[in-house]
């Protein structure tokens, strides 16, 4: 029995201000077959955009499913956005992942992922991934094209708040540029799920 416990998969968190390039960073660890990664599908009560799909880029769910689930602790970890709009880690999700003999990768925000450090302190390496520069995460989310001039606004004023929970994070990615944040990252997370 306590053989079984020791295989149980890692858990790795990724979190940084929008912009920042953790889901990049994320896609490309998943790409990286030595490390065993599975992405943990976020529940959110927000409606579908465009091309989502259900289960596969999150679980969609009404508020009041969302609602009973919080009442029933059936999450991980789990936050208000806005008013009736939830974002939150499943249990089952983790349970699904680790039941394959896979480690956990997380491209979730700030607060979901400290929260999660907290309930699984050893099992869990946190990666605040930071830009180089406010100015330049401005830069970047213009770039998107996705969002207007007020939404890019609101995301700087947040990124201002989240880089302070920097230090609480286990590890901080700066990047800068590109390819030595990917090695970076592949090189902690190596490093963690070798232990």
């Amino acid at each position: 029995m306590a053989k079984q416990h020791k295989k149980q998969g890692k858990l790795i968190v990724f979190s940084a201000p929008s912009g920042s390039g953790k889901t990049t960073i994320v896609k490309h660890l998943l790409g990286i077959k030595d490390l065993n990664l599975e992405f943990s599908i976020s529940a959110t009560s927000r409606e579908k955009r465009g091309e989502e799909i259900n289960a596969k880029d999150y679980y969609f769910l009404s508020a009041k499913e969302f609602k009973n689930k919080i009442k029933n602790d059936e999450f991980l970890e789990w936050e208000e956005v806005y008013r009736d709009n939830f974002y939150g880690t499943l249990k089952t999700e983790v349970e699904r992942i680790w039941a394959k003999g896979k480690n956990v990768i997380f491209d979730i925000d700030v607060s979901g992922g400290l929260r999660i450090k907290r309930k699984f302190p050893e099992e869990t390496l946190s990666v605040f991934v930071k830009p180089p520069s406010i100015d330049e995460l401005k830069i970047r989310l213009k770039k998107r094209k996705t969002e207007s001039e007020d939404k890019i606004n609101m995301r700087v004023a947040k990124a201002s708040a989240e880089l302070a929970t920097a230090p609480l994070f286990d590890i901080i990615v700066v990047n800068d540029n590109l390819e030595s944040a990917l090695e970076e990252a592949y090189n902690h997370v190596n490093t963690f799920i070798s232990r």
